[in-house]
C-alpha cells in the first residue's frame, strides 16, 4: 500500500544498468539470534499499514522461535523511506521494512536491500507474476510481495442518482458528469488533485509510461505525447473550475467526501480503507465502478500502490525475516485482517478467494466492491517500469503538480520539469540515458 501507499510494477534488468548494488552480508543490527539455530530470533520490522501490528502479534503467538518487533513509522512518502535509508547508512536498520514497489528499485540501486533468493525462490509461483517481478531483479529476491493496487472509480452514488447520472464509462462522460455536478452547486466538484503515485496511476491506464530501457540505458518519458494527453485532459478540468482545492488525505478532503462536495476518487483498491476510515459521514452513499476509458469499449485500468515486506541490508537473520514476510503475505487469517483494516488486495494467488473479498460492504451500500477490483486487476498493463530515483522524481513532479492544480502552472510544465531534473540527476550519477 502506498502513502496511504501503491502498486503492481515491474523491476526489470534496467536496475543493473550502471547501478552498483552494494555487497550484502548477514551481519548487522536488524535481528539477533537464528531461526532453528538454538536460540530465539528477534526480527525488527518497520511499517505503517493498518493491520500490520495485528499480523505481528498473531505470528509471534504461533512462532515461539521467531519474535518480530514491530515499529510504526511515518508512511514512506512522508518521511519513512528517508528514515530507512538513514538507518541503513548508519548500520542500525531494521531487518524488515514496508516498501512500495515503486520505491524498491531505488533502494536496490543504493545497495540498501539484501538478497534472500535462497530462501524465497521456492515461493515464486505463489504470487501474481507482476507482483513477484516487483520484488526481484534477475535471480535476486529482495522481499515478499504483499498487495497490488488496481484502480477503479469510487463515486458518491447518492449524489449521482440525485442528478440522474450513471458511472461514466469514458473520460468524455466523466467530464460531462463533472460539469453537471458543479452546475448543481458551485461548491461541488468532481474530484480533487492527484499527486505522485496517484497521478501515475492515471498515466498508467493511458499507456503513458514514465521510464523504459533502451539497451544499457534508461529512457525517461514523463514528457511524452501520451503523458501530454493525460495532462491536457486534467488541465481542462482545472480550467473549468471542476476540481476541488482540497488536497488528497487532507482533512478538507475527507470532509468533502463525507458531505458530497467531492463526488469521485479515481483510486486504488486500498483507497476503500482510507475513505471508510476518514469519511465516516459518507457511509452508505458511495459505490465503486470500473475506471472510465479513453475510448469506448476499451478495458484498461491503472495501478496505484502495492507494497512488499523487504529485507534490508545488514539483517543478521534473513531466513527468519523471510519466514515472517512470507507468512504475513500468505496466512489467510492474518491477511483477512489486512483486508478489513487497510483494504489491501492480496498478491498471493491463494488468497484471492478470502471471504473478506466476497462480502457485502455496508459503507458502499452493500456492494461487493472487491469483485470490481478483481476485474480491474486483470486490465492492468504489467509492463510499467519504475525508475531508479523515484523519490527525487516524484518530489520534483509534485512541486509542479501542486502549482498546476492551484492554477499557477500546467501539468505539462510539471512533467517537463520533472523529466529534465530526472535526466540531469541520472547523468550526474553516471548513468546512461537515451533519447
Amino acid at each position: 500500500m502506498k502513502k496511504p501507499m501503491t502498486r503492481t510494477v515491474t523491476m526489470t534488468g534496467a536496475l543493473a544498468l550502471g547501478l552498483v548494488l552494494a555487497g550484502c552480508s548477514d551481519t548487522g543490527p536488524g535481528a539477533t539470534g537464528a531461526a532453528g539455530g538454538g536460540g530465539k530470533a528477534t526480527v525488527t520490522f518497520w511499517g505503517w499499514a493498518p493491520g500490520y501490528e495485528d499480523a505481528v502479534k498473531a505470528f509471534n503467538d504461533g512462532h515461539p522461535d521467531i519474535q518480530v518487533v514491530y515499529q510504526q513509522v511515518q508512511p514512506g512518502a512522508k518521511g519513512g523511506y528517508q528514515k530507512l535509508l538513514n538507518a541503513v547508512q548508519a548500520g542500525n536498520a531494521p531487518c524488515l521494512a514496508q516498501l512500495g514497489y515503486e520505491t524498491l528499485p531505488s533502494f536496490a540501486a543504493q545497495g540498501a536491500l539484501q538478497d534472500v533468493a535462497r530462501y524465497a525462490t521456492a515461493a515464486k509461483d505463489e504470487f501474481q507474476q507482476a507482483a513477484w517481478k516487483s520484488v526481484s531483479l534477475g535471480d535476486a529476491v529482495y522481499g515478499a510481495p504483499v498487495d497490488t493496487g488496481p484502480m477503479a472509480l469510487f463515486y458518491n452514488k447518492e449524489l449521482f442518482d440525485s442528478l440522474g447520472l450513471k458511472p461514466p464509462a469514458t473520460w468524455e462522460e466523466y467530464r460531462t458528469a463533472a460539469e453537471k455536478i458543479h452546475a448543481s452547486d458551485p461548491d461541488r466538484y468532481v474530484s480533487s488533485p492527484y499527486m505522485d503515485y496517484d497521478y501515475a496511476g492515471l498515466a498508467w491506464q493511458a499507456g503513458a509510461g514514465w521510464f523504459g530501457v533502451d539497451g544499457d540505458s534508461w529512457k525517461v518519458t514523463l514528457n511524452s505525447e501520451a503523458n501530454k494527453k493525460v495532462a491536457d485532459y486534467w488541465q481542462g478540468l482545472i480550467g473549468k473550475g471542476l476540481i476541488s482545492g482540497a488536497p488528497m488525505y487532507d482533512q478538507a478532503w475527507y470532509g468533502g467526501l463525507g458531505d458530497g462536495s467531492i463526488a469521485t476518487v479515481v483510486g486504488a483498491v486500498w483507497q476503500a480503507g482510507v475513505i471508510k476510515s476518514g469519511a465516516k459521514d459518507g457511509s452508505g452513499k458511495w459505490a465503486v465502478a470500473p475506471m472510465p476509458q479513453w475510448s469506448a469499449g476499451e478495458a484498461k485500468a491503472g495501478n496505484a500502490g502495492g507494497s512488499s515486506t523487504a529485507v534490508l541490508k545488514g539483517c543478521k537473520t534473513p531466513e527468519a525475516a523471510w519466514k515472517f514476510a512470507h507468512w504475513m503475505s500468505t496466512d489467510r487469517d492474518a491477511y483477512g485482517v489486512l483486508v478489513d483494516k487497510a483494504a489491501l488486495y492480496p498478491a498471493a494467488k491463494a488468497l484471492l478467494d478470502l471471504p473478506q473479498l466476497t462480502a457485502d460492504d455496508p459503507y458502499f451500500g452493500g456492494q461487493k466492491i472487491y469483485k470490481v477490483f478483481a476485474e480491474e486487476s486483470a486490465k492492468v498493463d504489467t509492463g510499467w517500469t519504475w525508475g531508479p530515483i523515484m523519490t527525487k522524481t516524484t518530489a520534483d513532479l509534485n512541486d509542479g503538480l501542486g502549482r498546476a492544480w492551484a492554477g499557477k502552472g500546467t501539468i505539462t510544465d510539471a512533467l517537463r520539469t520533472a523529466q529534465e531534473k530526472t535526466v540531469a540527476e541520472l547523468n550526474g550519477q553516471g548513468l546512461k540515458v537515451s533519447g
